[in-house]
């Protein structure tokens, strides 16, 4: 569906956010016959609507929202609304078609778009793709699941997309490339269950593309996708990192030093990147030095693997994106070999545990839990042998801990294995207490 078919159609934005306010406005300009904007949640992510470019679109909120949704033929949903919502099932049993502004967009701009998705990696990742386009003379538009919804991206040549399984879930056209870089248990609650977060995820690579870029050293998504076609970076045939070299297949191209990121899992990153500039018709060979100098020039993103700088020889490294087990497990490696303290807890989601355990079988390093899921991690990890546990009261209590008992030349990793709402407004506060806590508990000069 493009945004053309829902001329002369009743239509009901679902969101008053950045993605509703965007989608009500782009809808608006394609003359539907009835436009209404929905939302029955109004909090702090709501914009404030009157001053929006969306104002002269109604905007339902309150007892009226359910009959103006069912009212509709097509509801647009917001990504914050899951697929899993009761409305949303209800508005799909009485035959309403449920789309998204990304899905809308993606219809007619897939052809000229590399969009990235993946439980771990996808902004690293999409992010670096589209820092080496420009460095080999392709400019692009990055955007997508960053803040900026698709329908306020300008016009291009060329997109680089990072997509949450959200906005995967109502594609119905692929991107002329497709990426996924890893896959794990994520958002359970919002799809419905593991398997049904798989198939939302995968929904990026469901409508034909022409190339599928997948890390091909991660072993449930190998399983996921199976046999089906695809460039599988990492393995020896594709791009892949040996005795420190990045090579495409058996031809050298720079030292795998040169991209300014630790851990393995962002040697994987890499060799993506690479693979999906090669199925964009760019020489990567013929360009290594010209890419080796781009990727020098890459900087961390804010919130992974960031590390701060400490007077007192430790190195505090800021992870707080790492709301998963499986994150957290990418990160302790990005480190291994030094000695280690994690702080890990948050918002306590039931996860399992177990994964991380097995994980950190024959590890010497210290976990220090904080509330209110970090009780629950220590307790299972319980009796592991080489891994020492405590219980602070906070994270300010967690950093203080990790100055007295983190080894010289150690690093403090902040990898919290959880997400951080309840005890913090958003990622950026855990974040910033964090580093407060660094500059308020270290050694005076």
């Amino acid at each position: 569906m493009r945004l053309s078919d829902l001329r002369g159609r009743s239509v009901a934005v679902w969101g008053s956010g950045r993605e509703g306010v965007a989608a009500a406005a782009a809808i608006a300009a394609h003359g539907p016959a009835r436009l209404v904007a929905v939302d029955d949640t109004v909090n702090f992510l709501s914009l404030d609507w009157s001053e929006s470019k969306a104002k002269d679109v109604p905007l339902v909120t309150g007892d009226g929202c359910h009959d103006a949704l069912m009212g509709a033929d097509v509801i647009v949903r917001s990504p914050g609304v899951p697929q899993t919502h009761r409305w949303i099932l209800e508005a799909r049993e009485r035959g309403i078609t449920v789309t998204g502004g990304t899905a809308l967009w993606m219809a007619d701009h897939a052809a000229a778009t590399v969009g990235v998705t993946g439980s771990k990696g996808k902004s690293t990742t999409s992010s670096l793709i589209s820092h080496l386009l420009s460095a080999a003379g392709r400019p692009n538009v990055f955007g997508g699941n960053i803040g900026v919804p698709l329908l306020d991206l300008p016009d291009s040549e060329q997109y680089v997309l990072e997509l949450s399984s959200y906005q995967c879930s109502d594609l119905t056209d692929s991107p002329r490339v497709a990426v996924v870089t890893a896959l794990f248990p994520e958002h359970l609650d919002a799809h419905g269950g593991e398997r049904e977060y798989y198939r939302d995820k995968l929904n990026l690579i469901a409508h034909d593309p022409e190339t599928v870029v997948v890390n091909g050293l991660d072993e449930r998504l190998a399983a996921e996708i199976g046999d089906r076609p695809a460039v599988r970076a990492g393995l020896p045939d594709s791009y892949h990192v040996r005795d420190g070299i990045v090579y495409r297949a058996e031809t050298p191209l720079f030292e795998r030093a040169v991209l300014p990121l630790v851990g393995r899992h962002n040697e994987r990153n890499l060799c993506v990147a690479l693979a999906v500039l090669e199925a964009l018709g760019i020489d990567t060979v013929a360009g290594a030095d010209t890419l080796a100098t781009a990727a020098k020039s890459f900087a961390a993103l804010p919130h992974r693997l960031t590390e701060i700088d400490d007077p007192s020889g430790l190195t505090f490294v800021d992870d707080t994106l790492a709301t998963s087990p499986y994150a957290s497990m990418h990160a302790i490696d990005a480190y291994d070999g030094r000695p280690l303290t994690v702080i890990v807890g948050g918002t306590d989601r039931g996860l399992d545990y177990a994964p991380l355990r097995a994980h950190l079988a024959g590890r010497e390093l210290t976990v220090i839990g904080i509330p209110d899921s970090g009780a629950r991690i220590v307790a299972a990890l319980d009796g592991l042998p080489g891994v020492r546990t405590e219980v602070a009261d906070d994270l300010v209590d967690a950093v203080r801990r990790a100055r007295a008992v983190t080894p010289a030349g150690g690093a403090v990793l902040l990898s919290p294995a959880a997400p951080s709402y309840g005890r913090f407004r958003n990622f950026e506060h855990r974040s910033e207490v964090f580093a407060q806590a660094v500059r308020d508990t270290a050694p005076l000069a």
